[in-house]
């Protein structure tokens, strides 16, 4: 799946009311070809910021734990690759680019929506002139972003693999 079918399907998910947190999960996991559905059910409480407190956007707290499941380890018999730090720092400066133009990188500042309002949250979902359009919009860059990272991750990895093969093989 490339970067404009990840935003393609991030989006459809989305507006079937998967949680932003979710959505890029499953677009992200789904590219590396990963498939473990108890990570999309923890992300569900980052949805409308962490919990509904309007903080950090589900979206990036989504796109940030694809990185650690490509480059974190899940024991402390397993390595975590270095390369997971400054992947982690380019979805976070995409992400920062992208949600500009919404005032800020948390959930209040893009969706400008009271979780814990009924009539809010009512509104964000029903009213198609609502915020939830930038959502929308924010859902799809971002899972786009994610696709492109994801690929020059994976250039960057099949090359220093490369190198240190030719290097093992100069070796004999």
């Amino acid at each position: 799946m490339g970067p404009d079918e990840m935003r393609e399907k991030a989006i459809d998910l989305f507006q079937k009311r998967l949680h932003c947190s979710q959505v890029l999960a499953m677009v992200g996991l789904e590219k590396l070809g990963l498939d473990d559905p108890s990570v999309i059910k923890a992300l569900g409480a980052f949805g409308g910021g962490i919990g509904g407190t309007g903080n950090i956007c589900g979206a990036l707290v989504g796109a940030t734990s694809v990185i650690g499941s490509l480059y974190s380890r899940s024991s402390l018999e397993e390595k975590e690759n270095p390369r997971m730090w400054a992947a982690t720092k380019a979805v976070m400066k995409n992400f920062g680019t992208l949600a500009a133009e919404h005032g800020g990188t948390n959930c209040c500042q893009i969706a400008r929506v009271d979780w814990m309002d009924r009539d809010q949250v009512k509104d964000f979902y029903g009213n198609p002139d609502s915020r939830r359009r930038h959502c929308i919009k924010v859902v799809g860059d971002t899972a786009k972003a994610l696709g492109e990272l994801l690929e020059q991750e994976a250039e960057y990895m099949a090359a220093k693999n490369a190198a240190k093969n030719e290097a093992k093989n100069e070796a004999k």
